[in-house]
């Protein structure tokens, strides 16, 4: 492949002008960053023509993978018939309409209102806002706490890092007043003799205790990741999210899902919600909404919520330059349209997820590295372990992860590392050979990991 400049120039112009995200700038200028050209499904290529299988659907959002010519073609058709309008002024468009027909035509029934954004960090930010303004309408102004996990994560913007649980963000100015955390529903690193089930239970009655402590006249509400996503896929067990349904209820708190990354079919159902059997009050979304071709999020509510902010709030004194965006919503309308139309996500529920599935636990299943296996449709984990029946963590799990990571490039696959977890997220488009190709280059890098640090 060759291209205009070489690569070291693109890596010293990049180094003179950016800060990347989560990395250690100094490090990554004196290494320098892969340069990445072209995309057509799985697969990516960079400045010097290196080709990867990416596992991580870019960062979990390319759902239909890369080079869809129809979504590139309503990006087009769109730029040429209204490149911008807003929705201030009293004014729509038809694509921001039809997109809003077309999405809750996916959604379950008791959701009827989106607030469009532009990205999963905005959506969590208007979250806070609309929750408390929904509570403030009802005459409540004093619910007013959210309450999230610790090792969630929700975005780095300010409000959405403080939402999140991830300390390390927190310490570098990540936090705002009226936020709470629980733990996190993480079993493997749970030390004791409780089965799936009762940790489950223990895990989400940590919420019932902070609300007790915090006083439910002053909680707004409950924010999780159906599954975690940036901290490490993690898959509560079944007993958790009925549980924490019942405790929301009980105390009148508003049970809010980030869907950013468990949405539009990565499960195998439209939302990892419904993967999961429980009925949140509002919805974060993005990411898979455009299959990442163009920037656009969204906050959905519920019926009731809606009902209350439309019928008695008046005035909501929010507003986004880019909400709604008709370049995005034309986008958005063309994916949602092919993954429904294409049969994408029963593809990946009957099909493909499965297959998935399957070839990760006979390949991993007794591997001297691995202490357990994740996951559901298009999303898994290989915890890395230093013994599976006693789930003892490696001492230094981070940085035999990253290692695995960093082996997986040079393999040829893109898969992530968080904690001593390797993830992967591929497109949900993917095809059976390319689940080999994914797999079996992640056995390469799991192997020379182990080989290294002389489990293998």
């Amino acid at each position: 492949m060759t291209t205009s400049r070489e690569t070291r120039d693109y890596q010293a112009a990049d180094a003179a002008h950016h800060i990347h995200a989560f990395v250690d700038q100094k490090a990554l200028n004196d290494e320098g960053p892969r340069v990445m050209v072209r995309g057509d499904r799985l697969h990516l290529w960079d400045n010097d023509g290196r080709r990867y299988l990416d596992g991580m659907s870019g960062l979990w959002c390319t759902n239909l993978g890369y080079g869809r010519k129809d979504l590139n073609a309503a990006a087009s058709r769109q730029l040429e018939q209204l490149p911008y309008y807003n929705m201030f002024f009293h004014t729509t468009h038809p694509q921001v309409i039809e997109l809003s027909e077309l999405l809750f035509s996916l959604l379950p029934g008791h959701y009827s209102h989106a607030i469009y954004t532009n990205s999963g960090s905005e959506a969590n930010e208007v979250l806070i806002r609309t929750v408390r303004r929904y509570w403030q309408v009802l005459g409540k102004p004093e619910k007013k706490i959210m309450i999230g996990r610790w090792n969630g994560y929700h975005g780095s913007t300010l409000a959405a890092t403080a939402l999140g649980g991830m300390k390390f963000m927190h310490e570098m100015g990540g936090m705002i007043p009226d936020i709470a955390h629980i733990d996190e529903p993480y079993f493997f690193a749970h030390e004791g003799n409780l089965t799936p089930a009762e940790f489950g239970l223990r895990a989400a009655q940590q919420l019932e205790a902070k609300i007790l402590e915090l006083g439910a006249d002053k909680v707004a509400g409950f924010i999780a990741e159906p599954f975690q996503g940036a901290g490490g896929m993690i898959f509560p067990p079944e007993s958790y999210w009925p549980e924490i349904q019942r405790i929301c209820r009980k105390y009148d708190v508003l049970l809010c899902a980030d869907e950013v990354i468990g949405g539009f079919g990565r499960t195998g159902e439209w939302f990892a919600h419904e993967y999961f059997g429980f009925e949140p009050d509002t919805l974060s979304i993005a990411k898979g909404l455009t299959s990442g071709y163009i920037p656009m999020g969204g906050l959905i509510l519920s019926k009731k919520m809606a009902d209350v902010l439309v019928e008695q709030g008046g005035v909501f004194a929010h507003g986004l330059t880019y909400s709604g965006h008709p370049v995005a919503a034309a986008v958005a309308i063309a994916n949602l349209k092919a993954l429904r139309d294409e049969g994408v996500v029963t593809r990946v529920k009957d099909d493909i997820g499965p297959y998935l599935q399957q070839c990760l636990r006979e390949v991993f299943g007794n591997h001297p590295l691995v202490g357990d296996i994740q996951g559901t449709g298009m999303v898994a984990a290989l915890q890395l372990a230093e013994d599976k029946a006693t789930r003892k963590r490696f001492a230094n799990e981070n940085d035999i992860a990253w290692r695995c990571r960093t082996i997986g490039f040079e393999e040829g696959v893109i898969i992530r590392s968080t904690l001593g977890r390797m993830i992967m997220a591929p497109a949900l488009i993917a095809s059976r050979e390319e689940i080999d190709e994914l797999v079996g280059k992640t056995l390469k890098a799991v192997d020379r990991t182990a080989q290294e640090y002389g489990r293998l």
